[in-house]
């Protein structure tokens, strides 16, 4: 897939994100620029003049609608990723038991290195004279 179809399904996606997160200041938005038709056709007190409503019963409605609809969909995608943690079948993790085997050498090396062993050498070079 090349580069420029990566960029417009990426496009696609961050919509759909913004979409959902502005959802409720749509619905208001939606309100706000269709005060006087939904005051007139859609709000449930249309009958009665005496109440000063003028559609804020359907935007009380459609934002119920909107924080119901958004709960149901986080506790959708709440129970989503507890069953894919449970099923995630990359994470088993197997036991695996090897033993460890300890060599030990045939002989015991020491690092120690004796302090005499300057003074030997140079006790064969300076000897005393011999008569």
């Amino acid at each position: 897939m090349n580069s420029l179809h990566k960029q417009w399904i990426g496009l696609g996606l961050l919509t759909l994100m913004l979409v959902k997160a502005w959802l409720i200041p749509l619905v208001c938005l939606d309100y706000e620029l269709r005060k006087e038709y939904i005051a007139k056709a859609l709000c449930v007190n249309r009958n009665k003049p005496i109440t000063l409503c003028y559609g804020k019963c359907y935007l009380a409605n459609k934002l119920a609608a909107a924080n119901q609809q958004q709960e149901r969909q986080a506790e959708q995608d709440y129970v989503t990723s507890l069953i894919y943690q449970v099923m995630d079948i990359n994470s088993v993790k197997s036991f695996d038991y090897s033993p460890t085997t300890f060599l030990l050498p045939d002989t015991a090396q020491y690092p120690f290195q004796s302090s005499f062993i300057d003074r030997l050498l140079i006790g064969s070079i300076f000897r005393p004279p011999i008569v």
